[in-house]
């Protein structure tokens, strides 16, 4: 027994020369090419506007991405140009400014040593305020105008609150037990307790008020330099 055929024959286009063909089926075929080659040009036009498309979407991106990064430029180009900040004055224009130094200022004017103090330096100064100087002036029975009426006197005194060089209080503190050498040519004695520092017999009330040439430490009383 012959076994049945199974296969399933692929129609192929027809031959246009069969005289049994009509003229549609003779025509089929170029419609059949035609219609596939429309649907390979669709997919096509497709596929390069999806292209297109996502190069146009990149160049997006990439402006989006300069734009950001020129704002952010410009952002921290306005930082750096930012005005600086204040530059500090000299010991006298600080002294002048606080408010609290006005017998001090008074008396460096008088003896003449406003261009000394504000010169490069650095300097020291242990700058006693107008409490202390009131109280001085009272334990040695002498007015202000007095006081500065004695340039010799007054310029003795005031360079006694001075020493060379720029020394902060980190330093202060490491001079327990040590003199110190002035402008003056006399020396101050330094001694330290826990967070107490004397000068003398003064007291350090306020550390490190920064001047550009130099630093002051505020003192609660007046120094005097030994006599002679």
């Amino acid at each position: 027994m012959s076994k049945p055929n199974l296969s399933v024959s692929t129609p192929s286009d027809p031959n246009p020369s069969d005289p049994n063909l009509t003229q549609r089926d003779r025509g089929r075929p170029t419609r059949c090419r035609a219609v596939r080659f429309g649907a390979v040009a669709t997919a096509l036009a497709l596929s390069l506007a999806a292209c297109g498309n996502s190069d146009s979407d990149a160049s997006e991106g990439a402006a989006d991405a300069a734009e950001s990064t020129a704002t952010t430029d410009a952002a921290a180009s306005t930082d750096d140009t930012e005005a600086p900040a204040e530059e500090l004055g000299t010991i006298v224009d600080v002294a002048v400014a606080n408010g609290s130094f006005t017998t001090l200022v008074a008396a460096v004017e008088a003896a003449g040593l406003v261009e000394t103090l504000s010169g490069d330096g650095p300097f020291t100064v242990f700058a006693p305020t107008d409490e202390a100087f009131a109280a001085a002036l009272e334990s040695l029975g002498l007015t202000a105008e007095e006081l500065l009426a004695d340039k010799e006197t007054l310029t003795s005194i005031l360079t006694y609150h001075v020493v060379p060089g720029k020394v902060p209080s980190s330093d202060v503190v490491t001079l327990d037990g040590q003199s110190v050498a002035t402008v003056n040519g006399a020396e101050v004695e330094i001694s330290v307790d826990g967070d107490t520092v004397m000068v003398n017999g003064a007291k350090v009330v306020t550390v490190d008020v920064e001047a550009s040439n130099g630093v002051i430490h505020v003192i609660d009383s007046l120094l005097l330099p030994p006599a002679g």
